[in-house]
């Protein structure tokens, strides 16, 4: 059978090319830019899933992609993952980031006022790329994306330093800023193979729900016993008054004591590093990154009963080795 990561290698050269290509029209002035956010790499995972997803419900065969005739597929793929390297060009300007996968964040090179403009370029690229297909549909998918996406980080900047929320307000927040893009790359691969309205719903339910447990589980790494795990510094939620589910749930085992004292220290934005290690090891010590795996697991038993309503293919069988791939990440 064929694998997840043995798929992406032979898909990952053709994805390459195709967000160069695209990146390629762009001026002068802006193209630096998105090709520094775009070469310090990623998973890929965007458009993968429509391509899978595509595929899986008989794109490239019919639907809008016939072999011969139709339209490329590669450049709809794409398009989510150039919504996603601009949210990563404001993001880390939000965060005060100096690096990004490892490369210096593209504000510390190109200045804030061009990284932003040079963000708002992609997003809008990633809309023209869309539009080039003719389907309404299609449009609205990526548009509502790309709101869902902005409403999610305005909702955590509102939250920032808050313990007055819990799971739901957490939810609605990565629903917005993570997993609607996930959404919106399985939905897309859905509608440009033409497939029945059931299929579509079940598809964007299935990159929905991946995408929520996706982010748990990337809060909970955030909380790994070493940075190599995850390539970020450990606790950066903590220091950025970010409140995920292992903080979540760390303050539940707390005295109330022990709680007002981490509340204030929390809300003042006054952990030190050496602070933070003893809070991450504590934190895992109580088992709430474990705790907070198992939050992750409950969305991907969702994710995996959205794919039964899609056919049996090979596809769908490496979309279901991708629900694997996001629980055990970093284990």
């Amino acid at each position: 059978m064929l694998k997840l990561k043995a798929y992406l290698a032979t898909e990952l050269p053709r994805i390459n090319k195709t967000l160069d290509a695209e990146v390629a029209v762009l001026h002068p002035l802006v193209r630096p830019v998105a090709e520094h956010v775009l070469r310090a790499g990623g998973k890929r995972l965007r458009p993968l899933l429509t391509l899978l997803t595509a595929r899986a419900l008989g794109a490239e065969g019919g639907g809008l992609f016939r072999k011969s005739s139709g339209p490329d597929l590669y450049p709809l793929a794409c398009s989510v993952e150039l919504l996603h390297s601009a949210t990563l060009l404001h993001d880390d300007i939000l965060d005060g980031a100096d690096l990004r996968r490892g490369l210096p964040a593209a504000h510390t090179m190109f200045g804030q006022t061009e990284t932003v403009l040079a963000g708002d370029a992609l997003l809008a690229l990633a809309n023209r790329i869309v539009a080039r297909y003719g389907d309404a549909r299609l449009t609205e998918t990526i548009a509502e994306a790309i709101v869902q996406t902005a409403t999610g980080e305005i909702v955590e900047i509102a939250h920032q330093r808050s313990t007055d929320h819990g799971h739901d307000t957490y939810i609605d927040i990565i629903t917005g800023k993570t997993a609607w893009m996930l959404r919106a790359s399985c939905e897309l691969g859905a509608l440009a193979a033409q497939a029945p309205d059931e299929a579509v719903q079940a598809a964007a339910g299935f990159g929905l729900n991946l995408g929520i447990a996706f982010q748990i589980v990337d809060d909970a790494l955030d909380f790994a016993a070493s940075s190599k795990d995850t390539g970020k510094p450990v606790g950066g939620d903590l220091r950025e008054g970010k409140l995920t589910p292992p903080l979540i749930y760390y303050l539940e085992t707390l005295t109330p004591q022990e709680r007002d004292a981490f509340v204030t220290r929390f809300r003042q934005g006054t952990f030190d590093d050496a602070t933070v290690a003893e809070v991450a090891a504590d934190l895992r010590a109580r088992g709430c990154d474990a705790k907070t795996r198992q939050l992750a697991a409950s969305y991907l038993d969702k994710a995996s009963a959205c794919l039964d309503a899609l056919p049996d293919t090979s596809e769908r069988r490496i979309l279901r080795q991708s629900i694997d791939y996001v629980l055990n990440r970093g284990t």
